[in-house]
């Protein structure tokens, strides 16, 4: 893959990359129910999202194999987290989706990283929180990319 970058801009990248790994480390550690893996956080955010998808369109969604994702539905359905329905248009699949169980610890792990990334920006002057405003959109819009 080419350098799409030289000089300054290639710098601003890798502080770029840099910074947005470490601060999603630093939210991740920020969880309510430990026993979830982060892809398994991952999953309930997307149908959260999206408010149903197949395996399938999860497994692509999560970029995890699909038989990964048959494990993962199945431990998400043990904990009571998500509900398998027949498939409207295909009875060969099945539709996954969340449960009111997970609605709420999603909602509470929202929460608890929005106050904990509240209390840092606290902490920003406000030329830099102005700043953060404005590239907010920016960043949901890498993040869909």
């Amino acid at each position: 893959m080419p350098e799409l970058f030289s000089g300054d801009d290639a710098a601003a990248v890798s502080a770029l990359r840099g910074a947005v790994m470490r601060l999603s480390r630093r939210l991740k550690n920020q969880r309510v129910d430990e026993s979830l893996s982060p892809t398994e956080m991952s999953v309930l955010g997307t149908l959260a999202r999206r408010g149903h998808a197949t395996p399938g369109e999860l497994a692509r969604k999560e970029h995890v194999q699909p038989p990964s994702m048959t494990r993962i539905v199945a431990m998400l359905e043990a904990k009571g987290l998500v509900r398998l329905e027949p498939h409207p248009d295909d009875r060969r699949q099945k539709v996954v989706t969340q449960t009111e169980q997970a609605e709420a610890m999603l909602d509470e792990s929202r929460r608890k990283r929005n106050a904990w990334l509240a209390e840092l920006a606290s902490g920003l002057d406000a030329d830099e929180w102005a700043k953060l405003r404005a590239a907010a959109p920016v960043l949901e819009k890498l993040a869909e990319m």
